[in-house]
């Protein structure tokens, strides 16, 4: 009995997992999220309504795409999306938050100011599978509203939008040219930093129409790469650089994280303590309030999610427990980085954990 996963075409976070576990060869059956499938499925396992949801053979749900890679990276065996190698690994780690955690926000902005018609069709077939054209645009416009109400609490606003279409071409511009040389971010095999990628740059922002025509205009390589990754040709298959080699066309990549998105989670992580000391038995809640970001020399504000700070943990925890001497051979790489300082010194004041499907504290 294969694994069933639950999810849908237009989700990002469905998109990142299944590129996965097609590369990793997992024997699953893929379920859309009907409205059905939510009230007896997904919010009876998980409490609430989210995707994707991963039920294994042995009946255990699984829910975060970063869970669901991490099980089957334990389970199935053979090679791995984690560089053994310390530089590879944290960049690797660091390219998955910022995929995840920080590329929502052109995603989300292209999707809504973009798509916004093509989209309601694409949530009412989820939805309701069964319905008529009509039935299913009905539909998808009600449920949809939920999502692009997301769109002023992300930052997304008329003062914002022109910074942030100015960032995201500059990133097509940055792997367009490392994709013209890498089949993946670390060599001819995916890392989970891929993965953390292609969320946003397959559900959102190649595949609906409008900006997936951008991305295939402005950045054509970058589009093979997305159809490399959600096609999979060979499982399991190629091969991380050797001797630890992070490509130098990466390192615009990462500058502009360290620039956007790790000031910001610092605020957040200030804000966080301060809420987590005036409320040390509640449970941890979406967002601490809302916390300034500053993208192309536009500054806005969005929501300050905790959670964003559970998947800087990850390569935090992993720079910090380095040996010696993998310590000073990422370090001397990381000062090859402007403004990578936000990184290794970041204050991450109170741990967080992940557990029965939400967040506590570590």
């Amino acid at each position: 009995m294969p694994h069933t996963f639950y999810g849908g075409p237009l989700s990002l976070y469905s998109g990142k997992a299944r590129a996965y576990l097609d590369w990793k060869g997992v024997d699953y059956e893929e379920f859309l999220s009907t409205t059905e499938v939510y009230k007896t499925i997904i919010v009876p396992r998980v409490g609430r309504p989210v995707i994707p949801v991963m039920v294994t053979e042995d009946d255990k749900t699984l829910q975060d795409t970063t869970l669901i890679i991490d099980h089957f990276e334990a389970e199935v065996g053979g090679p791995s999306v984690y560089p053994d190698t310390p530089k590879q690994r944290l960049v690797a780690l660091l390219m998955e938050v910022f995929g995840d955690e920080w590329l929502v926000i052109p995603a989300m902005h292209y999707r809504w100011n973009y798509n916004e018609e093509w989209v309601y069709g694409e949530f009412g077939a989820v939805a309701a599978p069964e319905a008529s054209k009509e039935e299913q645009l009905a539909i998808g416009r009600e449920r949809g509203q939920t999502f692009k109400g997301f769109c002023p609490v992300l930052g997304i606003n008329a003062q914002t939008i022109p910074a942030i279409e100015a960032s995201y071409e500059a990133l097509l511009a940055d792997l367009d040219r490392h994709f013209a040389r890498y089949d993946y971010l670390l060599g001819s095999r995916p890392s989970i930093g891929d993965y953390g990628l292609i969320g946003p740059l397959y559900a959102h922002l190649y595949r609906d129409p409008a900006s997936g025509e951008i991305m295939k205009r402005l950045a054509p390589k970058v589009a093979q790469w997305v159809e490399r990754m959600v096609d999979v040709r060979e499982p399991l298959s190629g091969e991380f650089l050797a001797d630890d080699e992070v490509p130098e066309s990466l390192l615009p990549v990462l500058e502009r994280m360290m620039a956007e998105q790790m000031p910001f989670l610092q605020q957040v992580a200030d804000m966080f303590a301060t809420w987590a000391e005036s409320n040390p038995d509640t449970e941890i809640p979406r967002a601490v309030g809302m916390a300034d970001f500053r993208i192309e020399g536009v500054t806005g504000q969005r929501i300050a999610p905790p959670f964003s700070l559970w998947m800087l943990q990850r390569p935090l925890d992993y720079y910090r427990t380095l040996p010696d001497a993998d310590r000073a051979a990422v370090d001397e790489f990381l000062s090859s980085i402007d403004g990578a300082a936000a990184f290794s010194d970041f204050t991450m004041h109170q741990p967080l954990a992940f557990e029965k499907f939400k967040l506590v504290l570590g």
